[in-house]
Formats: C-alpha cells, structure tokens, sequence
C-alpha cells in the first residue's frame, strides 16, 4: 500500500461552540478524563515545540504533568529543550488521542513552576526515576550506554531513596495559554475545530474554524 492511500474516516463524535465550556483549560479537563475513560495508551503524552535561536523549530514528546492554571511538564532545566526555553518561551504542544479522533492544540508562553512545586513532583516519583534524574547529561554526546550505567550505580551509592535530593538543573515548566484549539475528526474530512484567545480584556473568544 502507497502512504498516499491510507485513509480513516472520522465518524465517532461531533463538536460545536455550543458543546464546550468557557475555558479552555475546563474543557480539555472534560476531553482529558473522557480519553482516560477510554483508555488512550499514552493519554498525557504531548509533542512539545519549541524554537531555537536560528528560528528552527524542534519537537519532541514529553510528559504532562498536572493542569492547574496552565499545562504542568518537568525536565533537565540543561537540556536542549531547557535553553531553547531561556532563549524563546514562547511553546506550541499537541495531544492526539487516536482512539477518540480528537486532538487538542496549546500555545502559550512557559515559566518556571517553584522549587517548592518540583520537589513536590520530584519526590512523588519512583527512586529509579529520582536517580535517572541526577544519571543523564540529557542532550549531550555520550560515549556508549555504558556510561549511564557506570554512572547509576555511583550514584545508587551515593544516594539512597532516604537521603536524595533534586537536581538543582532539575524541575518544571508550566505553559500559561494563550490560545488553544479542539479538534473532532468528522467524515469527509470536514472537521469540527474550536478555536479560543485571549481578547484584550483577558476574555477567551471562542470561534469554529473551516477545517
């Protein structure tokens, strides 16, 4: 089969202004608990943009972490991401839930969470996480996997799950939205996509856009 050929039509839901909340962020708790119920493999998963400083976009798939007044995810604050970030703030992500037909688009400019909200995440996560955390020179060249390893159980001597302690180049983003978009996939490609910004007043303006 050519690439070319391959076509699903979308048929499972519908979307109208009418159907959704004033918020952005209320509404995509709805569709997030909705792709739970279903059972969406990798339901927070999203593919995260950034921009580095020749304007060249890169993305890549990180973890969603929390949605409180924005969307919450944690890295290697050293990362390549993590300079893109202190470069250019300004993200775009995407969540697709295949099994829903629906995908959901963010934009929005990020800033740090405190150091009091990523330890709290830090700690919550399991001690082989917690020392994977400290093991990677995340985006830098390394010379084998073995490194790694050597690396991990230095530090599982080093630390153990009683006395670690973050990484201080070690914590959260928070995406504070600017606009966003929902996305219901319909027959013959026509689409349902609701579309909110923010207006002037800080007021969400929510629109249906031709797909």
């Amino acid at each position: 089969m050519k690439i070319s050929d391959i076509r699903i039509d979308y048929s499972l839901k519908s979307l109208d202004v009418s159907d959704v909340l004033n918020s952005p962020i209320d509404q995509f708790k709805i569709w997030f608990q909705e792709a739970l119920d279903a059972k969406v493999l990798e339901v927070n998963a999203m593919c995260l943009a950034t921009i580095n400083k020749n304007g060249q976009p890169n993305a890549r798939i990180v973890l969603l972490k929390g949605v409180d007044s924005g969307f919450l995810f944690f890295t290697n604050y050293n990362s390549t991401k993590g300079q893109e970030l202190a470069d250019n703030p300004y993200v775009a992500a995407t969540f697709y839930w295949a099994e829903l037909e629906r995908q959901v688009r963010i934009f929005g400019k990020v800033e740090k969470v405190t150091e009091n909200e990523s330890d709290e995440y830090f700690f919550s996560r399991p001690y082989s996480s917690q020392i994977g955390a400290w093991v990677s020179p995340q985006s830098q060249p390394i010379k084998n996997r073995e490194f790694l390893v050597e690396r991990e159980n230095k530090l599982q001597e080093q630390f153990s799950p009683e006395t670690i302690k973050r990484p201080e180049n070690w914590g959260g983003y928070r995406i504070l939205v600017n606009e966003m978009e929902f996305w219901q996939g319909r027959p013959s490609r026509l689409h349902d996509r609701i579309h909110y910004s923010l207006d002037e007043t800080n007021t969400w303006k929510i629109v249906r856009l031709a797909p």
